[in-house]
């Protein structure tokens, strides 16, 4: 992970809580100058005026898969960004981009509101050729390859992740994203989608795990797909194999999904993405006021290293974006502002917080739809 290193990356430490009662507006820090700085790895073109499409024009029907996708994506971001903005009080902050190699993106973040410490939603459309290990990586298959080998690629995709102030309301991801390949060394051309959403609380609260995972099983049953394996597959996919525990509680995840018709797999994919606001925002809006102790916020900033760790030693979707010279801001917007990692950090046998890690150590035990 050679390129890890050469991100500036600033985590900061645990700050003891002065007031946990004090409503958040008044605990925010005074607003910072916005700073953005451009890497040699991944240059980029900020635009002043968002496109109707980022295909590209005469190659790319807006009618096909490409087309369709890229709509419905840029509308769930809108739907989101939209609802966490109601529940919060502040606006998303908006860079649309576009990079050298193809595509570009459309990024909304907002940081330091008075609900979410940071929430963020990305939008991207991206065309070229990647090396032949990045698409090793995004199949997940042991393909032979050569060094020099490129693969012409297309991909869309939305993700987000949000990480509110609150210990008792919970960090919430999803992705949502179609990728093709064309022919290249007499592997046809593929196409595939693939996504989820998934949940990442502080603390065991049944009903809104229920409430959740819910959402998500009525969604897989009513097109027809099994969503115990779709649970089954993201606890396994969000393990943090050195710690030995999932990061989170789960949701549903699916991968290489090509084993219907497009239609039909679009359209899941499309009901999916639409149930993320039901299945989420409720459960911040019910916590987001919850009183919280000095020692449950020191607990959250220890779970937000352990997504940290995740998301940078194993998600593919950051891999992904590194290898083929994604845009370093969006691909590490899932970082939280703030974490902590308190050598030999141990927690109350007794204690809710051990009754957490109890269900993310063998959380494939635990069903909660």
């Amino acid at each position: 992970m050679a390129a890890l290193a050469a991100q500036a990356l600033a985590v900061a430490p645990v700050k003891p809580v002065a007031n946990v009662f004090t409503p958040r507006r008044a605990q925010r820090p005074a607003a910072r100058a916005v700073v953005r700085c451009q890497t040699t790895l991944a240059p980029v073109d900020y635009i002043q005026q968002v496109p109707e499409t980022l295909l590209r024009p005469g190659i790319d029907d807006p009618s096909s898969m490409r087309g369709r996708f890229e709509q419905m994506i840029r509308g769930i971001q809108k739907q989101v960004c939209s609802a966490i903005e109601e529940v919060d009080g502040n606006t998303f902050r908006q860079d649309a981009w576009t990079r050298p190699g193809g595509g570009g993106g459309i990024t909304r973040v907002m940081q330091e509101g008075n609900v979410w410490e940071k929430a963020g939603v990305a939008v991207s459309v991206v065309y070229g050729t990647m090396p032949a290990e990045a698409y090793r990586v995004a199949v997940g298959k042991d393909i032979p390859f050569d060094k020099e080998d490129r693969v012409p690629f297309f991909a869309a995709g939305i993700s987000s992740v949000m990480h509110p102030w609150n210990p008792h309301c919970p960090t919430m991801h999803f992705n949502y994203r179609y990728f093709e390949t064309e022919d290249w060394k007499g592997i046809p051309g593929q196409w595939w989608f693939g996504g989820g959403t998934d949940i990442t609380p502080n603390y065991i609260v049944e009903e809104d795990l229920k409430h959740f995972h819910g959402v998500y099983k009525a969604v897989c049953e009513r097109h027809g797909y099994d969503y115990q394996k779709m649970k089954d597959d993201c606890d396994e996919y969000f393990q943090i194999t050195h710690r030995g525990e999932t990061r989170g509680l789960g949701g549903i995840i699916y991968e290489d999904l090509n084993d219907r018709d497009k239609e039909e797999i679009f359209k899941f994919a499309t009901d999916t993405a639409n149930h993320i606001v039901e299945a989420y925002v409720p459960i911040v809006k019910k916590h987001k006021t919850d009183p919280y102790s000095p020692r449950q916020k020191e607990w959250q900033q220890i779970r937000r290293g352990r997504y940290t760790e995740f998301n940078l030693v194993y998600d593919r979707g950051t891999i992904f974006g590194l290898k083929t010279g994604g845009r370093i801001e969006s691909i590490l917007m899932s970082l939280p502002i703030t974490a902590s990692w308190r050598y030999d950090y141990q927690v109350d046998p007794q204690g809710p917080e051990q009754k957490f890690l109890d269900v993310v150590r063998n959380a494939k035990a635990h069903n909660w739809a």
